[in-house]
């Protein structure tokens, strides 16, 4: 092994370690306005590593992600109950309300995979897109359950009797107070590294391959043995399940949901955020969905040390306009330059940069694999054989 390598090696744990320090660290040091963009990027990370396993790895378009976010979100809030007596609810336990409200978002993609499993392409993208709109209709008109236009608050979290509220028990660390933010901080973590663990684990094993297969070539696939419409509505189930429980941290981090939050152009955030990060890379998930959900939140944060930006209200571009003409052209520049996305550019730094392995590969029925660090291995694959 070269020296370089070596001290590869060295340095790659540590400073992985730094950032797990420094992520652990983070709510003694930060503001209201930071802890909370955070939780809005690992709940968008969340469901961005779910997008990925769905059109990254199995190659299925979908536009419909924001209809399973809100699944989860409402499905928590309605499973957990509100004070509000003009609003339905079961008041059910908090960890096992988020518990339903995944498994609603899980079974609504399963009852949409037969149709995701006949079609393909712009075709599955536009009958997902079918999904937002009608989830849109549902969220206004299902007022006891929804509160309509107005939305309903969300009943904080609790697992075995501790809260996740700045009460019941008070706590403080280094003398400061841990409120709300600061204790679903934490659990946002738990997510994110739980989330990002069992994809990892998923396509690195033999589903992983199957998915790839169906991806590549759903008539290869099929050859090989693999059970194309399971595995497409598997893909789809699970991917729903990372939605609904991206639903239920961004519920906990707003305090109150309205539908309003939960349209079209959510869905096309979470295609910038996959498309950015580098298609089928979870890792570049994850870095997509903090820069697309924190970049509107930053400039609006500082808007007014920003000349030309203007106040909200005011004629000329705003935060948030200023924020998507800035991914757009990114999305743009990665497709036409970088096609790997912010994983591509991860893997030329050499702290994150894997050492490389002398052993040949083989190259499989995926050669082209999917850019990023967090490629999935293909070159176990078996080829058919003519004859």
């Amino acid at each position: 092994m070269s020296d370089a390598g070596r001290s590869r090696r060295l340095v790659r744990p540590l400073f992985w370690l730094t950032v797990t320090v420094l992520a652990i660290a983070a709510p003694l040091s930060l503001t209201s306005f930071w802890l909370q963009t955070g939780l809005f990027a690992m709940a968008a990370a969340i469901g961005a590593i779910g997008l990925t396993l769905l059109v990254g790895v199995t190659g299925q378009l979908s536009l419909g992600h924001a209809f399973f976010v809100a699944i989860g979100a409402f499905g928590y809030a309605f499973l957990a109950g509100s004070s509000d007596r003009h609003l339905v609810g079961f008041h059910l336990p908090p960890a096992l309300a988020a518990i339903g409200a995944v498994a609603l978002a899980a079974g609504a993609g399963a009852l949409f995979s037969p149709i995701a499993g006949r079609l393909r392409g712009i075709y599955l993208g536009l009958a997902s897109l079918g999904l937002v709109f009608l989830g849109q209709h549902i969220l206004y008109n299902a007022a006891p359950v929804t509160g309509g236009y107005n939305g309903r608050d969300v009943a904080p979290f609790e697992l075995f009797g501790f809260s996740f509220t700045s009460t019941n028990p008070e706590l403080s660390i280094f003398r400061v107070p841990y409120g709300a933010l600061e204790r679903l901080w934490y659990l946002g973590l738990v997510l994110v590294v739980v989330g990002y663990w069992y994809a990892r684990n998923v396509t690195n094993g033999r589903p992983g391959r199957a998915l790839v297969g169906v991806r590549d070539s759903e008539i290869a696939a099929g050859v090989m043995g693999v059970n194309v419409p399971r595995y497409k509505a598997a893909a789809f189930t699970v991917s729903s399940a990372y939605a609904g429980l991206a639903g239920v941290l961004l519920a906990l981090a707003f305090g109150r949901i309205v539908p309003d939050s939960f349209g079209f152009v959510l869905s096309i955030d979470f295609l910038a955020m996959i498309i950015l990060g580098g298609l089928g890379s979870f890792g570049g998930a994850i870095a997509g969905a903090v820069l697309v959900t924190a970049l509107p939140l930053v400039l609006s944060h500082y808007s007014d040390s920003i000349p030309f930006l203007a106040a909200p209200g005011e004629s000329g571009v705003g935060a948030a306009e200023l924020a998507r003409l800035m991914y757009g052209a990114a999305v743009v520049a990665v497709l036409l330059f970088a096609p790997g996305g912010l994983a591509q550019l991860l893997r030329l730094y050499p702290l994150v940069q894997k050492e490389p392995s002398n052993e040949p590969k083989s190259p499989g029925p995926g050669s082209s694999a999917v850019p990023g660090p967090d490629r999935v291995q293909q070159g176990n694959a078996q080829q058919p054989t003519n004859g």
